[in-house]
This record gives C-alpha cells, structure tokens and sequence, in this order.
C-alpha cells in the first residue's frame, strides 16, 4: 500500500511491572526527555505483579508535559466503555489533550474470567468493541442534544449523560491482526494498531486493503486513518523501517522495550536514520 502522507513520530511501550515501583514513570520521562512523541502502557489487569494501567497513566500524565499517552492496549472486557469515556476525557482534560485511546477486543480469556470478566468468543469480541466505540464516542460529543442511548448486545446505556468535553480529538487505535477486527478499523477507528512480533508474513499489506475497503464502504478516507506498528528492539533496520513507511504507511513505530540504553540507542540512531531514508524515498 503506498505511503499515507501521515508526520512519521515515534512511540515507547513500557510494562507497568512493580519492580521497582516507579520504573514505569521514569521510562515515560526518559521517553520525553529523549524527543519520543508517546508513551504507551501495557494493560493486564488481572496480573497482580503490574501496576494497574490506567491509574499509571494519570501519573505518568502528571509527571510529564509534552509525550502524549495511550494504553497498548486497554483491555475493553475489564473497563465499562462509559466509565472509560468520562476517563479518557478527564485525563485529557488534565493533560491538555495528550491522550490517546488504544482498544483492545480481548484476549487472555482465562484470566479475564478469573478476575470477574465475561468470556466472549472472537466474534462476540468485535461486536462488542464495535459498541463500545459508539458509546465512547457518544459520551465525548456533549455538545449533541439529549441524553446518551446505545441499544447493543453486550453494552446497553439509557439516557447516559454526555460529557466532559475532551480537549481534543482523542483518537481510538485497535489492537487487531484478524480480518473482521481490521474491517472494524476500516469502519470506525482512527488507527490501526498491530504488533510486527506476531503478524503473519504480508501482514500490513493485507490488514491495509482490509481497512482501505471498509473505509470505503463507510464512506470514509483511508488516508484518515493512522497506521501504527509495536515493534521490539533489534528486529528491523532503519532501512526496513522506512520501507514500511513508504510502501505500508506506517506513521508510528513503537518500540517495545523497558531498557534505558536500548531506548537511548534507538532515539540517538534509528529515529534519525529512519526519519532521512523516509524523507529521501517521499522527494
């Protein structure tokens, strides 16, 4: 798929791991201080050596100034999407509109179960996102007259208050690798979020047409549509960075990594070498 057109920026993401308590906060800082333009969070609520994400972000959102924040991903299945809307929008507020909204359909069934989530299937997963979606999107838009009414399957909310008001444009980014997940990205979503470690080979191309389609089909622009990518330290070049730039439009590269050096490497030499090759290939 050609490029996007999309400003190329650069991305952490930390493990909210307890040991020691503050690592997490002080890698978002190094992340600032090293020129990154977010920092996103791992979240697993039900793993009990990990700091609860959300509650780490509004630190981590305190502790810093200019690094916008995200889940990578939230886990949908444990956090109401009504709730998590008013949160969004008052940490933003907070922020001065640093946050962005990474989703998750969910996974780890099992432990989801064990800390009191309900087990869905893959399909009942999109659908369920897919509900979420409206009744975040819902709750931001205060200035829509009447009181919130989502009628779904898994989410149902009569007469909702709207409101806050975020203080930008928060966007929502999908965690997704399979095609109905990717066609919900295409239809709803404002980015694209999938892990390079576990895509299939031809992964980005594929995921794209998926999304550029049903982009379409909603009588939407897939250049909207920001396409994101975790990867982890080593594994590509600058070079091969680049090229998924130029021909998949990938804009965000983030990188998966808790160590101090490995982050100040990759800002010091693979930031700027991948920022040359990609403006050399877009003249």
């Amino acid at each position: 798929m050609p490029d996007y057109g999309h400003p190329l920026r650069f991305a952490t993401f930390i493990s909210p791991a307890n040991s020691p308590t503050h690592a997490p906060v002080e890698l978002a800082q190094l992340s600032e201080r090293l020129g990154f333009d977010f920092v996103t969070f791992q979240d697993h609520p039900y793993k009990a050596d990990f700091l609860d994400t959300w509650t780490l972000l509004s630190w981590a959102a305190a502790r810093t100034e200019r690094i916008g924040l995200s889940g990578n991903v939230l886990n949908l299945p444990l956090r109401p999407p009504a709730v998590l809307a008013r949160a969004m929008a008052s940490l933003d507020l907070l922020s001065g509109g640093r946050t962005s909204l990474g989703l998750g359909a969910g996974f780890y069934w099992d432990a989801v179960q064990a800390i009191g989530g309900r087990r869905l299937t893959p399909l009942q997963g999109v659908t369920a996102l897919s509900e979420a979606i409206d009744v975040i999107r819902g709750v931001w838009d205060a200035d829509v007259p009447g009181a919130l009414t989502v009628e779904g399957e898994f989410y149902k909310v009569h007469g909702a208050e709207r409101g806050p008001t975020p203080a930008h444009h928060i966007p929502i980014w999908l965690g997704a690798h399979k095609p109905k997940m990717q066609d919900l990205v295409g239809r709803k979503a404002d980015g694209w979020l999938p892990s390079l470690p576990v895509m299939e080979s031809g992964g980005l191309p594929k995921g794209n047409a998926i999304i550029d389609d049903a982009a379409r089909a909603a009588g939407r622009d897939p250049r909207d549509i920001a396409r994101l990518l975790n990867i982890f330290p080593g594994q590509q070049t600058a070079e091969a960075l680049a090229q998924m730039t130029l021909e998949d439009g990938v804009s965000i590269f983030i990188l998966a990594s808790d160590e101090r050096d490995v982050l100040e490497r990759f800002a010091a030499e693979t930031i700027p070498a991948v920022r040359e090759h990609v403006a050399h290939g877009r003249k």
